[in-house]
């Protein structure tokens, strides 16, 4: 027997157990967050005797004697100051992480109840969050410290929750406590639990799957295999090459793919019985590269050929998507350019590392399935699991919990389809979870792309034309890789106004992990590549990096590279104009190197793709219930929408409700992807609020209104890629900026500047949170994380990714650019994406600078971050 007291109360446990299951499973404490289990990003941060342990390390046997306290064991009083403060500091996004650093705050003010900025860092440093950039999680540290050492009253919190307001998000209470129930804290009577049974490597046959032992081993129910799918086993959004599960005589294609499914009593019975499933492989040799992938006679990975846009297609050399942006006539830009730049550059896979590891829960729901999910995109899954598992789709319903971070790594379905398939034939409900490294291990990354670039400019430094050529590896399965690389070849001309481009792009299938979407979706990638060279441009122009991109900048009535007009609302030069003093001022001081970089990043899906946004409101019990199915994945998107209606209607936030997205009452707003929910359901809400407020122009209450609901949808038509037209309108709208990355004589990064082109604000406190965190991982792909993998298997832990701690993170000032006077959205554009877009090229300027080597890769090498070692050049 093994005692362990906590919250000041004593508990017992016939197995010596992991202090964060015990807390999690058997007492119930959900605020101890399972993030990775492997001791590397304190989610699951507890105090014991005073000091921050994480739990997910610590048995109970190591425990007797020794007092443990979570959040729920703090003062009412702390509870309330902490509250207050980090929800007051904007410290809350996806909010996976906050618990965590909810204690390691509590227990640093313990200890010294007037900590610094620096010591604050300290006691965060072993904690990742990857939303943030930190700063703001300090910002709450140091003011709940403030409000506790000087006994200050808790403030009432007086929002109007109009536009523009620095608002706290309607989540942050729930998320600060730990009391926000993400996936994983849901549990329901006689729930099961499934554990995938992975391929060995990446590209093997499947000679046979022997089922025999696993299914005689305690708590086991059942193991499923590809031929227990009911329905299309065959998942993807785009295009359904994606197979459930690989079936006896069939080859793998990655070392995520799924041979079967256990399903046992407890999670210890599932994870054994997987190591009892016995499959018999021929291992073959995987296609690693896209140049591999493209040789005359390798192996065809989809042989077998696929469904896309309701066709089937066989990819011929193993090549998924091609695209092409053309105008004008490079040659004649060339001949026409004074001064011309172009290289080779490669840049690497990335991991999200979202804190969340994905999880969902499969439940019977009569003759159909409800699953609960945490995923970006509601109904996406919606359709896919119907086609899975072979039902109508009014038999299922997906139901949102609270997610803990996307960053695009969690548009495609993981365990969603599985934890429905295993419901559906058990009819009992089913947890199915990944752990840290099988998340790691299944899903998509940011693309691994190999980018050639040419620019020329004349002798005044103005561009004249841009030639790239990108090869983009996307994996063993298409995920989203079509519109990544389509994305990445529209942006490849920057925010600059000149019409001679020529840009071509292709996507290889390799047995290498997927890739799809992430943060910035190509634009990082080809970013990297042609601001960079504009870098080099300027140097051989004889002007600084600042003066040719105001030089060129696009402004409004002027044609982007793509052909589309700039609107009204375009701010690029005023990104430039707001951090001018700043780079004149790090440009003239010898004792630091200032890199620039600009870009641009579309709202909205656009390129003629149907793109809509939906909200609706439903009065109950004199409250307005706010109805979206935009995924709420840490970017704010329900505060936005609660904001929206408080200015439209003149409600205040206590009267509104925003609901979690649920197919069965939230309309369909599309996926959280491209930047596009604050424009679209954002102005869904404008139009729905409307109708609301005509009627409480009219002299009704709410109360008078009970049961009655507001539809609002909103649409915007764009050209496809291609189009004749000769100024084609790609997207709704373009948000600029400019980041300046300064580092010292030893390279360190000791501030970042960053102005960005919003249209409208509308939360200054989130939209700061969303530049800080943007920086923070345009950071990592700079300097230090990478993916290294071996015959198609990551090499890489949560741990050796090279994620920013609190202690690596610079000072971020941050200028939000107001310009855009549209009656769309009262005229926001999405900042989610661009944040992260500028890191790199802008360091890799600064270290240009510093040493005169030009880097061509990321990470960059021979950095304070990186020892030295060998470039690859051009």
């Amino acid at each position: 027997m093994f005692k362990v007291n906590v919250n000041g109360k004593d508990y017992q446990s016939e197995k010596d157990i992991v202090l964060m299951d015990f807390l999690r499973e058997d007492l119930g404490i959900t605020s101890v967050k399972n993030g990775c289990k492997e001791g590397a990003c304190g989610t699951c941060t507890v105090i014991i005797d005073g000091k921050t342990t994480r739990a997910c390390v610590q048995k109970l046997s190591r425990l007797e004697g020794k007092k443990v306290q979570t959040i729920e064991g703090f003062t009412k009083r702390e509870r309330e100051v902490l509250v207050y403060a980090f929800a007051a500091a904007g410290a809350v996004q996806c909010g996976f992480c906050i618990p965590g650093m909810v204690v390691c705050g509590k227990c640093l003010i313990d200890q010294n109840p007037n900590p610094t900025r620096e010591d604050v860092k300290q006691a965060i440093r072993t904690n990742i969050c990857r939303c943030t950039g930190y700063a703001k999680i300090e910002d709450g540290i140091l003011l709940a410290a403030k409000m506790l050492r000087e006994n200050t009253e808790v403030p009432e919190l007086k929002q109007t929750g109009k536009v523009g307001e620095r608002t706290c998000r309607v989540d942050a209470p729930e998320k600060i406590l730990g009391t926000a129930k993400y996936a994983d804290d849901y549990n329901f009577d006689d729930m099961l639990y499934g554990k995938n049974v992975f391929s060995k490597y990446a590209r093997a046959k499947i000679l046979s799957i022997d089922t025999s032992k696993a299914l005689k081993m305690p708590g086991v129910v059942a193991v499923y295999t590809a031929k227990d799918i009911p329905g299309n086993r065959y998942i993807g959004h785009l295009a359904q090459d994606w197979p459930g599960m690989i079936d006896v005589g069939e080859e793998t294609k990655c070392i995520g793919d799924t041979l079967a499914m256990v399903v046992a009593e407890t999670k210890e019975q599932a994870i054994d019985a997987v190591k009892a499933v016995e499959v018999e492989y021929e291992e073959l040799k995987p296609i690693c590269t896209p140049e591999e992938a493209a040789e005359p006679g390798a192996h065809q990975i989809h042989a077998e050929g696929f469904m896309q846009f309701g066709k089937f297609i066989i990819p011929e050399n193993n090549l998924f998507s091609h695209q092409e942006v053309k105008r004008g006539n490079i040659d004649t830009a060339f001949t026409n350019s004074k001064h011309i730049v172009e290289g080779t550059f490669y840049l690497p896979p990335t991991e999200h590392a979202f804190m969340e590891p994905e999880t969902a829960i499969g439940l019977p729901d009569e003759d159909g399935i409800k699953v609960i999910t945490g995923g970006q995109g509601i109904y996406d899954e919606y359709h896919e699991i119907s086609t899975y598992l072979g039902l109508p789709i009014e038999k299922v319903r997906i139901q949102s919990a609270a997610v803990g971070g996307g960053f695009g790594g969690k548009e495609d379905m993981s365990v969603q389809h599985q934890a429905a398939l295993c419901a559906y034939l058990s009819k009992r409900p089913v947890k199915v979870s990944f752990s840290r490294q099988e998340s790691i291990n299944y899903h998509p990354k940011r693309h691994a792309m190999k980018i050639y670039c040419k620019i020329g400019c004349n002798e005044n430094g103005i561009l004249q034309g841009l030639k790239a050529r990108l090869i983009s590896d996307t994996g063993a399965y298409a995920s989203l890789g079509g519109p990544v690389l389509q994305r990445a070849c529209t942006h490849a001309g920057g925010p600059y106004n000149y019409q001679n481009v020529d840009i071509e792009g292709d996507a290889y299938y390799t047995n290498n992990p997927p890739a799809g979407a992430f943060r910035g979706f190509g634009v990082t990638q080809s970013c990297a590549v042609t601001e960079a060279l504009i870098n080099q441009l300027a140097e051989k122009a004889g002007i600084s990096g600042w003066e040719i991109r105001y030089l060129n900048a696009i402004r409004p009535g002027q044609s982007l590279p793509n052909g589309q007009i700039a609107d009204e609302g375009t701010a690029m030069a005023e990104t430039l104009e707001a951090v001018k003093e700043a780079f004149d001022k790090y440009e003239a001081d010898p004792n630091y190197y200032v890199g620039i970089a600009s870009a641009m990043k579309n709202a909205g899906v656009g390129v003629g793709v149907p793109d809509t946004g939906r909200c609706n409101l439903k009065v109950i019990n004199g409250k307005v219930h706010a109805r979206s199915s935009a995924g709420a994945i840490g970017q704010g998107i329900q505060t936005v929408l609660m904001q929206i209606i408080c200015e439209t209607t003149g409600l205040i936030p206590d009267q509104i409700i925003v609901e979690h997205p649920d197919t069965k009452y939230t309309p369909d707003s599309g996926t959280t992807t491209a930047s596009r929910q604050t424009v679209f359901a954002g102005e869904a809400a404008h139009q729905v609020s409307l109708k609301l407020k005509a009627d409480l122009k009219a002299g009704y209450a709410l109360e008078d209104l009970n049961g009655k609901e507001y539809v609002g949808e909103f649409d915007f038509k764009t050209d496809p890629i291609g189009s004749p037209k000769p100024n084609p309108v790609s997207h709704i709208a373009y948000g600029y900026a400019t980041q300046l990355f300064v580092i010292d004589k030893d390279g360190k990064v000791i501030k970042v500047i960053a102005a960005h082109d919003i249209g409208r604000i509308i939360n200054p406190l989130t939209a700061a949170g969303q530049v800080e965190g943007g920086i923070a991982m345009g950071l990592g792909y700079a300097l230090t994380e990478n993916f290294p993998l071996k015959n198609g298997i990551p090499q890489a832990k949560l741990g050796t990714l090279g994620i920013f701690k609190s202690t690596q993170m610079p000072p971020v000032e941050t200028h939000l650019v107001e310009k855009n006077n549209s009656d769309i959205a009262f005229g926001a554009k999405g900042i989610g994406e661009i944040v992260c877009v500028m890191g790199a090229p802008a360091l890799q300027n600064a270290y240009y600078k510093k040493d005169g080597i030009f880097r061509y890769s990321l990470p960059l090498e021979n950095t304070y971050y990186r020892k030295p070692k060998a470039n690859k050049t051009t």
